[in-house]
């Protein structure tokens, strides 16, 4: 009756799916055999019409159970393919939004797996240059964002009652306050025995960023934690400084299920006309898996200004990609190099700006210099700008960046085009060379060497290499500074050879800072022949009584100390 009324009426064709849903609500005992039979036979019903909330529960449990099924192929994806193309809001109806995803992970159980799925993302785009289904893509993006939040919300509710992601981003409730667990229906029950998990940073998984359904401007919401009311395009979240060290260890179904989802966020990257508004949706989301690294590697290699300006932050004071993969950043692990990408195409825009220069040299001047100290053109560049355009006034910062363009080939054809065009930076050279200098984060003992074989360091008097990856070899470098008098070595390894190694040529060193570093009593007594020594921090050392004891008595000048956490504390 409902096929063949001529009454338009969309309550008509949903009358029989909610008794079909009620009916099947109250036989749980049926076979797979009947399950599909009932598929087959509402699938006509389906053609125009979402399936009602107990229907999705009763196709995700299909697509579970039996993924390889034909019906999944035949009357699933039809069904899908509607609700990409014509929801609005998943936020009305999430169990829409599970039911994709239980569909997409059926098809990654096929035989063909992951071409599989990437055959249906391309016929959910369609053959030609332009999707002609706005709606498709922020319904994938928010798809596969739900799916990969719920692997982690998963874990840490499963944890003695753990805070929820939401709730570390507030600051963590107290546990009266604190809302059920969210039921978790993406993922298939674990075997007795897991396979070997996968260990991410809790750092590295979190979401920033909220869009609204009908637009690509950014608006932020806050969504609800639990159950059916979670947010309806993607689950916003942030983690608080204090948890940054935590570790996750997820089943290795879960790290199947985010490198699904993963990996389909990068198809969607390989069509241009869908990059522009994935670039919108994107901006910025911090992420465990490689994939997305090549989304937006992507994104740094679009001409258009509206797809590589999302690298960007969103707002001032919040960091963006273009923050995140720079050296030192949370999730650099290429010495840079996307982040020289990132910066080369802003500058070919209209980035090309004194404000925009201004804000690397407030912001990221310390990697500019590094990269440029490797060779980086881009980041010769920069620094060359920076001059140009008189970024930078200190006197001792200009002398270091002419130092760090003078060290490579590129770098000091580049410099001396500039000379010829400004005689200030001449003269400014002839003055000697800069009394404070500051090593960018991550150089190493090959950078330090470059830097200082690069010019004139006589004058010299305080050098900071903290948080760098220098050891004792650099001690030959530093040996060759005779007016060096400050010289900060925290958290480096930075150890005992090193340490004899000063204590034989600086002998008019007055300030020197340990703390974080490997030495031992074998190198810190060694330190008792530099009678000039006024500053010596040795926290978090392996600095026992005895030697600290010794060092009071053989360094008269000795005022300021510090033995926090360790043995003489």
């Amino acid at each position: 009756m409902a096929l063949t009324s001529p009454l338009q009426d969309e309550s008509i064709h949903q009358a029989p799916l909610h008794i079909i849903s009620t009916l099947l609500a109250e036989n749980s005992n049926l076979s797979a055999q009947d399950h599909e039979n009932i598929i087959v036979a509402i699938a006509p019903l389906l053609e125009n019409n979402h399936p009602p909330p107990d229907l999705c529960e009763f196709f995700c449990k299909h697509c579970r159970e039996r993924p390889r099924s034909m019906v999944v192929i035949e009357v699933f994806t039809p069904v899908v393919q509607r609700i990409l193309k014509h929801n609005m809001d998943f936020g009305k109806c999430p169990r829409l939004r599970l039911f994709t995803q239980e569909y997409i992970l059926a098809l990654n159980e096929l035989n063909g797996g992951m071409e599989v799925v990437k055959k249906f993302i391309h016929s959910m785009h369609g053959p030609t240059g332009q999707c002609p289904h706005p709606r498709v893509l922020p319904n994938l993006v928010a798809v596969c964002l739900a799916a990969i939040y719920s692997c982690y919300e998963e874990f840490i509710n499963s944890r003695d009652n753990s805070p929820s992601l939401k709730e570390i981003r507030n600051g963590c409730q107290q546990q009266n306050d604190r809302k059920p667990p969210m039921p978790l229906r993406l993922l298939r029950p674990e075997p007795p025995t897991p396979p070997p998990s996968t260990i991410l940073p809790l750092s590295s998984i979190l979401v920033e960023l909220e869009r609204n359904n009908n637009t690509t401007n950014a608006k932020r919401k806050g969504g609800p934690a639990g159950g059916d009311s979670e947010p309806n395009l993607i689950d916003c979240l942030l983690v608080s400084p204090a948890v940054n060290t935590l570790s996750i260890q997820l089943p290795a179904q879960a790290d199947r299920v985010l490198g699904c989802f993963a990996l389909i966020l990068k198809m969607l990257s390989d069509y241009d006309d869908w990059r522009p508004a994935l670039a919108s949706l994107l901006q910025p989301i911090p992420f465990p898996k490689e994939e997305l690294k090549y989304v937006i590697q992507r994104f740094a290699e679009d001409p258009r200004q509206e797809v590589h300006s999302c690298l960007l932050s969103v707002r001032s004071g919040k960091d963006g990609w273009f923050q995140l993969y720079s050296p030192g950043g949370v999730a650099c692990d290429d010495d840079g190099e996307l982040f020289a990408s990132m910066v080369h195409i802003l500058m070919g825009s209209c980035y090309k700006t004194k404000k925009f220069l201004l804000s690397l040299a407030e912001n990221k001047l310390g990697p500019c210099m590094l990269l440029a100290l490797r060779g980086n053109q881009t980041m010769v560049e920069i620094l060359c700008l920076m001059l140009e355009y008189n970024i930078i006034e200190n006197k001792d910062t200009q002398l270091q960046i002419i130092s760090t363009l003078q060290s490579t080939q590129v770098g000091f054809r580049m410099y001396e085009q500039l000379c010829d065009r400004q005689r200030e930076l001449k003269e400014l050279q002839r003055k000697g060379g800069p009394t404070r200098l500051t090593l960018p984060s991550k150089s190493t003992d090959a950078d330090l060497a470059r830097l200082l074989s690069s010019g004139s360091f006589g004058n010299l008097e305080n050098l900071s290499l903290a948080f760098t990856n220098v050891t004792s070899a650099c001690a030959e470098q530093l040996i060759k500074l005779p007016s060096l008098k400050q010289l900060n070595l925290w958290s480096t390894q930075f150890g005992d050879a090193g340490l004899r190694l000063l204590s034989e040529h600086l002998a008019c060193l007055q300030v020197l800072n340990l703390c974080e570093t490997p030495v031992t009593d074998a190198g810190l007594l060694a330190l008792s022949s530099m009678k000039s020594l006024c500053s010596l921090n040795m926290n978090s050392t392996k600095l026992t009584a005895d030697t600290y004891e010794d060092l009071k008595a053989k360094l008269p000048n000795l005022k300021d100390v510090d033995v926090r956490y360790t043995e003489a504390w």
